[in-house]
């Protein structure tokens, strides 16, 4: 792990704390790791199992997407489950209707969202903190009622939704792994898929956020005054980031469409937008590789609070929830300051 992550303390006077962009990533080695962990462990586990991992895959791309919007520009957002819905509806239907490879639906995804989030952002420049939160809560609750309205059925199914044809693995691999007489399943090539996707997306978010454009995000989410003051144009920024995280969100939508295979209104409605919400806050807010941690809590720590009491699951969910809180207030990128600090300590000694 970087040894810059230590800076990740620092805080900014505003709503939304500061993370210098040298600690929003992890180090090389610890990076290596995962990342041999995220393709050697599909080969020892079920499908099942790798389904979840998809899972965890898409919603942390959905969280890290959160991310850039409020960790990176300060602007908080409750309507990213109508991103995640306009994406994955694209690219069902583009697949369904249109006979579209599934492939190529995901930059269309990504370019819509980003141009309905642009689009959004642009009356959202007259609101801040909880005002634009309130607003795209709004956006959020509405979403799933169009997406049943009786115009766009023959499109979208309505109420019942969209059935989506999971996809084979290419020709090319599985005649490349016939030779070493191996059999890929389609959600083993899908996890595949999708990690590509997500090491493609964290690259240029990372990038992003060292750019120029990430300058100015960052200005604008520390102090948006003297940002406009020192030349940034906070309009154009501030709609900007919307756009980008929409469109993140829309690539996460799309892949989660074809991972699931179903679309329906009632699959995005606020509850999962308050959960991306949930896992940006428990990764770390501006910590872009504690997404991967807040997907793991909002996929699995529901389900260990129903193996605890399937009656109370939600209080036990709560419990669990206000102990990390309590617990680590900074997330998961609290954690990684500690283990490095330990990890310090354990090589002087």
């Amino acid at each position: 792990m970087s040894a810059a992550i230590e800076d990740v303390v620092t805080e900014s006077p505003g709503v939304i704390e500061a993370v210098p962009k040298r600690a929003m990533t992890l180090g090389t080695g610890t990076s290596l790791v995962m990342l041999g962990l995220l393709l050697l462990t599909p080969l020892f586990v079920k499908n099942f199992i790798i389904f979840q991992m998809t899972m965890l895959l898409i919603y942390g791309v959905a969280v890290l997407a959160l991310n850039i919007l409020t960790g990176g520009s300060g602007q908080f957002s409750l309507g990213q489950s109508a991103f995640y819905a306009v994406g994955a509806y694209t690219s069902a239907i583009l697949m369904e209707h249109a006979g579209m490879n599934y492939a190529l639906t995901l930059p269309i995804a990504g370019i819509i969202c980003f141009a309905f989030g642009f689009l959004f952002g642009q009356p959202a420049l007259r609101l801040s903190g909880v005002y634009l939160a309130l607003a795209t809560f709004a956006l959020a609750t509405a979403m799933p009622q169009l997406l049943k309205l009786g115009y766009f059925e023959q499109w979208t199914g309505g109420v019942q939704g969209l059935v989506v044809t999971k996809p084979d693995p290419p020709e090319a691999v599985q005649s490349m792994l016939s030779w070493l007489h191996l059999k890929m399943s389609q959600d083993m090539w899908l996890y595949y898929f999708t990690l590509v996707i997500t090491i493609a997306i964290y690259i240029f978010s990372v990038n992003l956020l060292r750019s120029r454009s990430g300058r100015a995000f960052m200005a604008i989410r520390d102090n948006e005054i003297a940002a406009s003051a020192m030349g940034v144009d906070v309009a154009l920024y501030k709609t900007l980031a919307f756009g980008v995280s929409a469109g993140i969100t829309g690539v996460a939508g799309g892949l989660g469409a074809i991972t699931v295979q179903f679309v329906a209104p009632d699959s995005y409605t606020i509850t999962l937008a308050i959960s991306l919400f949930l896992g940006m806050v428990v990764g770390g807010v501006g910590w872009l590789p504690g997404s991967i941690v807040g997907s793991a809590f909002i996929i699995f720590v529901p389900n260990i609070a129903e193996g605890i009491s399937k009656g109370l699951s939600g209080a036990v969910f709560g419990v669990l929830l206000f102990l990390v809180i309590f617990l680590v207030p900074h997330g998961a990128r609290q954690v990684a300051i500690v283990g490095q600090q330990l990890i310090g300590r354990f090589r002087k000694n």
